[in-house]
């Protein structure tokens, strides 16, 4: 269906379809100056439709590769915002651009805000598609307005009351080491990090270390004062991981020597009904659209989730983020505090 979304004058071709993010073909230039030229001039329209929807999906780029994708970038996201804490594989392809994940292609990846768990987080989000998989690989959205009202009204509740705890641990050998996770190779620089960043952590015996946050999962939107659900506790809690992989884990290394694990902020565990409830209110606000070569998608990194569905054949999706927001500019429910260990 053809529409055009609240707030935007009409330059773009919209379609809104179920099932799928909101979209629009970007015709005329097909070179990359033409096309940042355009996009300079479309900018009023894309923010008035991401406001609207969270996401936005454009088509008919002509990107041909990483320096093409970051001129856009630069365009629509002037402001860049770092890595931080890093967690999953992903390559760091120059221009403070990087692969989206360097996760095997058979591992899906669950809905998820970016850095959810930073005191200070991007805003917004640039995916684009240089090389489309033959089968799957969709980058779905979700609407976090919608998701927190999906949550059962208890679950929500806690989490606004007591918000949520990540503890995380640091190894050559399961997880994210953490000289890779901190970008630093000084014991030092990272306690300084752990401290400026509420952050509680402790060194192992083996040189390891182990880390523990509370964070707020309901917050309100900067600009717009719209409350969501905003975490990763349904992400990195152990009831989403591989039922047999999780059970060779916690056989190895106890729950608490788990390299993620979440729980609410006041302690109490998630039960195996909670993920399935957290599941289930992601994935009735998920919409998908296959990828195609030169497609881009923007999300609001506070209004939307995102995720990876699993794929076959190659599949070359790069992003960058951009427009650094504070978490104390969100109205948190819930103070960011040290975790306890």
């Amino acid at each position: 269906m053809r529409s055009t979304p609240e707030g935007t004058t009409g330059e773009l071709d919209w379609e809104v379809s179920e099932g799928k993010p909101v979209s629009a073909w970007l015709t005329g230039p097909d070179d990359i100056a033409g096309t940042c030229d355009r996009l300079s001039a479309l900018l009023p329209e894309l923010r008035a439709a991401l406001a609207e929807h969270g996401a936005v999906h454009l088509r008919g780029l002509p990107l041909k590769g990483v320096e093409d994708f970051a001129r856009v970038r630069d365009v629509l996201i002037p402001r860049h915002t770092p890595y931080r804490e890093k967690a999953t594989p992903r390559s760091d392809l120059g221009s403070g651009v990087f692969s989206s994940t360097d996760l095997p292609p058979s591992q899906p990846i669950m809905m998820h805000n970016e850095n959810s768990y930073t005191l200070t987080f991007p805003g917004l989000l640039l995916f684009a598609c240089l090389t489309a998989p033959e089968e799957g690989g969709a980058t779905p959205v979700a609407d976090c307005r919608k998701v927190l009202r999906n949550v059962p009204a208890p679950l929500a509740e806690k989490v606004r009351a007591s918000g949520w705890l990540l503890r995380r641990g640091y190894s050559e050998h399961i997880s994210t080491d953490w000289r890779t996770a901190f970008s630093a190779q000084d014991r030092g620089d990272v306690e300084r990090y752990c401290a400026d960043n509420l952050i509680g952590h402790r060194w192992q015996d083996d040189g390891n270390l182990r880390t523990s946050q509370l964070r707020p999962g309901v917050i309100r939107h900067p600009r717009s004062g719209e409350e969501v659900w905003f975490n990763h506790l349904a992400f990195w809690n152990e009831w989403s991981l591989d039922e047999e992989l999780r059970e060779v884990l916690v056989a190895e290394f106890g729950r608490d020597g788990l390299p993620f694990n979440t729980a609410f902020g006041d302690g109490e565990p998630l039960t195996r009904d909670d993920l399935e409830d957290l599941r289930a209110a992601y994935e009735a606000a998920t919409l998908r659209e296959r990828w195609r070569p030169g497609d881009l998608l923007i999300v609001d990194n506070v209004l939307t989730a995102h995720g990876r569905d699993p794929f076959r054949g190659d599949r070359r999706i790069v992003v960058a983020m951009g427009e650094p927001v504070d978490l104390l500019d969100c109205a948190p429910t819930v103070q960011p505090a040290a975790g306890q260990l």
